[in-house]
């Protein structure tokens, strides 16, 4: 039965000398839920994940999984993908997950059979008794995923899953982790790929100098953020639209122009303006992607 509480990170705080990791660290992964983490390197992603799991202690905050402190027996039922790989490397694939299993409470035989399935799925029937030495990067990063799998977690915590795969794996580890949260399994993962994030998550948290600056759905994010108007007239000069009060020039270049246009502003204005120097090819407003407003969060935080 999935629980109606998720995974709480509440106002976890860590420091290293004089060095802030974290500061009032809060958000929630709800049940049946992908979660992206985003945030530049340094930010406090791993310190983060790493303190949910039991790797590190937070100086002060805490964690919660179905409402109640996690405890070891509680991580027992995470599964965890660090960013480094911590596979055991001159252990065959097979027997890595098999014994990966049964150190989370499996028993052999479920173990085996868990074991199997998530080698076949992940496309590495060929490669199950090859020592994880003898892969490639991206099939090692595929045993990993099998490892945070294999004993049928009832959380996903996830730092950098894409990382080195090639387009059809990253398919396949997507169509994984959307099969995950909509059986009802809260999914939290971190990933530089903000075109993955945008695309996969239902809500999306970003996180600069060790705080949660900015959480909420994508739609919402973008919502809030400063559209844009772009404009394509071949024949405007340099500048043609920088006398339109309350516009700001962003961009210009061989007759494509984007705009940051105020509240307020009437784009009829804008676009008599742009029309007065000849053919208009485009008019349009584009919302900010996750990557711009990404940019827009550090640059301000700096």
């Amino acid at each position: 039965m999935v629980p109606e509480a998720g995974l709480e990170i509440d106002r976890l705080s860590k420091r290293y000398g004089d060095v802030v990791a974290l500061s009032d660290m809060t958000f929630e992964v709800r049940p049946g839920e992908l979660f992206g983490f985003v945030g530049s390197n340094g930010a406090g992603k791993t310190t983060t994940m790493r303190i949910a799991l039991g790797v590190l202690e937070a100086d002060s905050g805490a964690v919660r999984w179905a409402g109640d402190p996690i405890t070891l027996s509680t991580r027992r039922r995470f599964g965890y993908m660090p960013e480094e790989r911590g596979l055991y490397p001159k252990m065959k694939v097979l027997d890595q997950l098999v014994y990966l299993a049964k150190l989370h409470g499996m028993p052999a035989n479920d173990a085996h059979r868990a074991a199997d399935d998530w080698i076949v799925r992940l496309g590495l029937r060929e490669r199950r008794l090859d020592e994880v030495q003898k892969l490639s990067l991206g099939n090692q990063q595929r045993v990993q995923l099998a490892a945070a799998l294999v004993h049928d977690p009832d959380v996903l915590v996830l730092d950098e899953p894409f990382s080195g795969l090639d387009p059809v794996a990253v398919d396949v580890m997507s169509q994984v982790l959307k099969e995950k949260s909509a059986a009802g399994i809260p999914v939290v993962f971190s990933s530089h790929q903000l075109d993955l994030v945008q695309r996969l998550c239902d809500r999306v948290g970003i996180v600069n100098k060790g705080t949660m600056v900015a959480c909420d759905t994508v739609d919402a994010l973008r919502s809030a953020g400063s559209s844009e108007l772009h404009v394509h007239a071949p024949a405007a000069p340099p500048g043609w639209a920088a006398g339109i009060a309350g516009v700001t020039v962003v961009s210009e270049l061989d007759g494509h122009t984007s705009l940051r246009v105020g509240d307020g502003v009437d784009d009829q204005v804008i676009l008599r303006a742009a029309l007065d120097t000849g053919p208009v090819h485009e008019f349009s407003r584009h919302r900010p992607s996750l990557a711009d407003l990404f940019r827009d969060v550090v640059k301000e935080g700096r």
